[in-house]
């Protein structure tokens, strides 16, 4: 039983709430949320850090007439609490549940869809400028987490904002913290802003003064006065030169001093950021202590922090392992992250190999060029990033890789459905955004020892290489040794042949062969199983390469096939099974293609194997359409 949370369930629901209450009102929030995410897995971390700034947003502001996005949005969870989601917040990131990202076909409150971090500054001055033009005058406020504020976007918006408008609001949550530490200027001097001294010192002092004076009153004298003096403390602040009036820095957990600077916030007559300082994970000791663990969790144990189940090795972890050793031999061989070295399975090699490890933040435009240098200068650079993430750099990878042939490894990570994170995470368009790039070498393993082999094979190609892998369990990492071996480019393996007797003594049969990346091998192999029963000759092969296909064995194999399947876990269209049908229409085939993969819409969030039911990936689902 809640004191306060019970009855809360939309913003105008705290104006009648003291500041005490509202500190309490934000520990029930957090419980919740701790609560919910430990049963549905989630963003823990960052949605601990924002529970004041949230409440005293919604008690300054009016939304939905007040516009308030928040960037990437795995710090909306609060703000979903206490705009009228709260009794479905148990469905978090379930099959047909509340996302856990900003999502605008989900509520109004929700006037921004956001996934990808950098977005917030743009969109927002987007909707000001589109208020002023319309005569309005709500109040439009962009949520910018502290590692968003170095990216490429977030730049280019600051830069635009005092052409473009005269009102805007910009709250940093400054958590010193993105996923993992962030890195780079923008990061070292917000540090330096939350950490001078001198000026905090004089800060403590006044505002003591101000309490007792009743900060109601002596507000707007003390924003003015503060304005004046910080910069005898603090060198030029940045923001004050792209044109915004610079507030802060503000403690993120005490409501009383947020809704202070976000009243002068709101009354500005010109653009303003608001700089808060946060503790991500607050309230959760475990999160506290290891936020970057606690960025994203699966389920868990509240009271020890332990998760539900056993985590086995995935993908990320076998290929972080895997390239450590590797580069123990050629230190030719260096590692990029955009900000995610934990996720991505680098946070070894980052330890082992300090000075041969970058972490760029948030920016995978500057990370694919700043790999394609590397390259330049005779380095072999990997690049490991999600492959939703990686959709920002194609140009960079077409126009500063592959036309000049430079040997960077891009390696894609949770590549696929990822499930419960939803269409801003899933990365499924990957083979059909790099499939038509010229040059550009893709593969995909189909367990731990053939993704040492094809990382193995990237290093000794020396071009351009794409290799993608799956959220989740590696199968076969246990037997991954250091005796990696090369693979011949545009090589696939037959895991399963035709048996040669079929059909020999006069029954009816069809031959199927069945093209299957990495992860969806398992489909192949049932859907084989269930095809055999009914009387066809099935085989099954194991593609590994996108690009370049192994054309030889697909033409030796379309003399005697009915039926080629092809299976991805991408989209159909424009993906691997685009180009295995180029490539048999090109060549004369009659028979028929039937291509297994994601149909062409955004597929919603919800656990992998249910979607796989909901859009026939199933291997009774494909076993029926070859029968139709």
């Amino acid at each position: 039983m809640n004191k306060f949370l019970d009855n809360v369930n939309k913003p105008a629901d705290l104006k009648g709430l003291t500041v005490s209450e509202l500190a309490v009102l934000a520990e029930e929030v957090r419980s919740l949320i701790i609560d919910t995410v430990s049963r549905t897995g989630g963003h823990l971390a960052a949605n601990l850090g924002v529970v004041e700034l949230t409440i005293a947003m919604l008690r300054t502001f009016n939304p939905p007439a007040d516009k308030i996005l928040w960037d990437v949005g795995h710090q909306s969870y609060a703000y979903k609490i206490l705009t009228d989601r709260k009794a479905r917040f148990h469905t978090l990131r379930q099959m047909d549940g509340i996302s856990g990202f900003m999502r605008r076909q989900e509520s109004a409150y929700d006037v921004f869809g956001s996934g990808h971090s950098g977005t917030a500054v743009s969109a927002a001055l987007g909707m000001a400028v589109a208020r002023d033009r319309n005569g309005s005058d709500e109040h439009v406020i962009a949520v910018l987490g502290d590692g968003s504020a170095g990216c490429g976007i977030s730049l280019e918006g600051f830069n635009n904002v005092a052409d473009a408008t005269r009102r805007l609001i910009v709250v940093l949550n400054d958590n010193e913290m993105s996923i993992a530490a962030n890195v780079g200027s923008i990061s070292n001097y917000l540090g330096r802003l939350l950490a001078n001294p001198r000026y905090n010192r004089w800060k403590h002092s006044v505002e003591s003064v101000a309490v007792k004076l009743n900060m109601g009153w002596f507000r707007s004298i003390y924003y003015r006065v503060e304005e004046a003096i910080k910069s005898l403390f603090l060198r030029s602040v940045l923001f004050e030169e792209f044109g915004l009036r610079y507030i802060g820095p503000v403690n993120g957990h005490n409501i009383e001093s947020l809704l202070d600077a976000l009243a002068i916030a709101r009354d500005s007559d010109r653009p303003i950021l608001l700089h808060v300082s946060t503790q991500k994970g607050k309230g959760y000791l475990p999160a506290e202590k290891e936020p970057e663990k606690w960025h994203s969790t699966s389920g868990f144990e509240v009271s020890t922090g332990k998760p539900v189940k056993n985590v086995a090795p995935d993908y990320s972890n076998v290929f972080g392992s895997v390239l450590e050793k590797i580069a123990e031999t050629d230190d030719r061989i260096v590692a990029i992250t955009a900000a995610m070295p934990t996720g991505t399975g680098l946070a070894g090699f980052a330890r082992k190999f300090p000075d041969r490890f970058f972490d760029v933040g948030i920016s995978e435009e500057h990370a694919v060029v700043f790999a394609a240098g590397l390259a330049a200068g005779g380095l072999i650079p990997f690049f490991a990033v999600y492959s939703t993430f990686a959709q920002r750099s194609v140009d960079c990878v077409i126009h500063d890789v592959c036309l000049q042939g430079l040997p960077v490894v891009l390696c894609l990570d949770r590549a696929g459905i990822v499930g419960d994170d939803g269409p801003t995470h899933h990365g499924v368009f990957d083979i059909a955004l790099f499939r038509p790039v010229p040059g550009l070498i893709i593969m995909q393993p189909k367990d731990g020892p053939e993704l040492a082999n094809m990382i193995f094979t990237a290093v000794k190609a020396e071009k351009p290489v794409v290799i993608r892998y799956p959220r989740g369990i590696c199968p076969a990492s246990e037997t991954v040794s250091s005796a990696y071996r090369e693979i011949d480019i545009g090589k696939a393996e037959i895991i399963r042949p035709t048996d040669p007797k079929a059909g020999q003594h006069g029954e009816r049969h069809t031959t199927v062969w069945i093209w299957a990346l990495g992860d969806m091998l398992d489909l192949a192999g049932k859907t084989s199983d269930i095809l055999v029963r009914r009387g066809m000759t099935v085989g099954v092969v194991n593609a590994r390469f996108v690009q370049p296909l192994d054309e030889k064995l697909l033409a030796e194999q379309a003399l005697t096939a009915s039926v080629f399947i092809t299976m991805e876990n991408g989209v159909v269209r424009g993906g691997f099974g685009s180009g295995v049908e180029e490539f048999l229409s090109g060549s004369g085939f009659k028979g028929d293609i039937v291509k297994v993969g994601w149909p062409d819409e955004f597929i919603p969030h919800g656990a992998t194997g249910e979607l796989m039911k909901r859009f026939g990936l199933t291997a009774e689902a494909v076993a029926d359409r070859i029968r139709e």
